[in-house]
């Protein structure tokens, strides 16, 4: 679809006799918040990790900005100005939040070993670009008094905050959010959703948004998609899926519907 800046298209894959993902098509809108739900092996892992090129469909395409990324091994993806978070945080436990947002800046940053190794004097620049951007997003996300503390040593709402930080250092066009609220509690989903909305109303960043927390999902997004066993159960606006009979059955049992 002209003017998306991700479209999903017939995607498959099936890891041996399980089929995982069923024909997945949807598109996203820039500048807006997409909700990706459905029950327990829905599926929704597993389009992430094809979206950040872990996995890579049987079948179908993926396009941002137009373009295919299944060409493109994992560690390109951060470059085109796609970021993630992961359920399971993926910092360095032992460096500091200061050095741990610095390493999103890796995909911006042009160097190699011998630069490196002679200290020449681009990669100085790099370092003082590496610092800046990590310095702006700590603020950003109100971390200023961690940034010299040990990511081991925080509150988990704050480590989920500054792996946040460092997805925005990629300085990405789409942030894919796997499971943000998972082990937070009341105050901070309801804070986390303020600073979702946030990032993309000041940043313009598009959010796909991978969440079981559903008060999070329907009262942020701007469409939702719900999936189960594989397949696309329904998509619109967060009012009409609450009344989807095919979702409510997802959740609740057939009878329910």
């Amino acid at each position: 679809m002209t003017g998306s800046i991700l479209s999903v298209r017939d995607v498959g894959i099936k890891f041996g006799g399980i089929v995982a993902l069923n024909g997945i098509n949807f598109d996203m809108s820039p500048r807006t918040i997409l909700g990706l739900i459905g029950p327990n092996g829905a599926g929704k892992t597993t389009l992430f990790n094809c979206l950040s090129r872990l996995y890579t469909p049987n079948c179908g395409d993926i396009l941002f900005d137009g373009q295919s990324i299944l060409d493109r091994p994992a560690h390109r993806i951060a470059e085109i100005g796609i970021g993630r978070t992961f359920q399971n945080l993926a910092l360095f436990p032992s460096l500091s939040v200061l050095d741990n947002v610095r390493i999103g800046t890796h995909s911006r940053i042009w160097s190699d070993y011998l630069s490196d190794a002679l200290y020449l004097p681009w990669t100085n620049r790099n370092e003082k670009f590496a610092d800046q951007t990590a310095h702006e997003m700590i603020a950003y996300l109100g971390l200023r008094g961690a940034a010299n503390s040990r990511v081991s040593d925080l509150p988990f709402g704050t480590q989920k905050r500054v792996e946040l930080a460092r997805a925005l250092a990629t300085n990405p066009k789409l942030l894919l959010l796997d499971e943000p609220a998972c082990g937070l509690n009341h105050e901070e989903v309801d804070e986390l959703g303020g600073i979702i909305r946030q990032i993309r109303d000041e940043r313009g960043i598009s959010i796909l948004l991978v969440e079981h927390h559903m008060s999070l999902v329907m009262s942020i997004s701007d469409k939702v998609v719900a999936l189960n066993f594989g397949k696309k159960i329904g998509e619109g606006c967060p009012r009409d899926i609450q009344k989807h009979p095919d979702v409510i059955a997802a959740y609740l049992g057939a009878q329910a519907a």
